[in-house]
């Protein structure tokens, strides 16, 4: 079975290395990943945070120095959520694209609204990184 996917893509003026670097460190979450992330914490060897969606947990799967951010993400009720993340080079700087599967049961309305929290974490992520 596969799900549709919808791609969304930032270009950031800085180099792969730096923004694999920093967005694929779970410590940096809550500064440019609001729709996952309002604070986080090490617990053992996971990734604690609290979300929107309450307490979840964080696993980039990477490896992230090659630029691959795919992450999972366990919801509270269990379910693991795996989310596609990928740094690309893109000239001098980067591209960044988050791949947003629709699951079953997702509505229209939700589906866009989940891609605009991405977008919008996105955007933040190039703030910080082009500050």
């Amino acid at each position: 079975m596969t799900w549709p996917a919808l791609h969304i893509s930032r270009s950031i003026a800085r180099p792969p290395v730096e923004v694999a670097a920093f967005a694929g460190d779970p410590a940096n979450l809550p500064r440019w990943a609001a729709g996952l992330s309002t604070g986080i914490r090490r617990v053992g060897d996971r990734w604690v945070t609290d979300s929107p969606m309450g307490e979840v947990q964080v696993a980039f799967t990477g490896p992230v120095d090659a630029g691959i951010l795919d992450h999972d993400v366990m919801l509270p009720d269990g379910t693991v959520v795996h989310n596609p993340l990928r740094v690309l080079r893109n000239g001098d700087g980067s591209e960044v694209v988050f791949t947003l599967y629709r699951l079953p049961g997702v509505s229209d309305e939700a589906f866009a609204g989940d891609a605009d929290v991405v977008r919008a974490d996105l955007d933040r992520l190039a703030a910080v990184l082009e500050s």
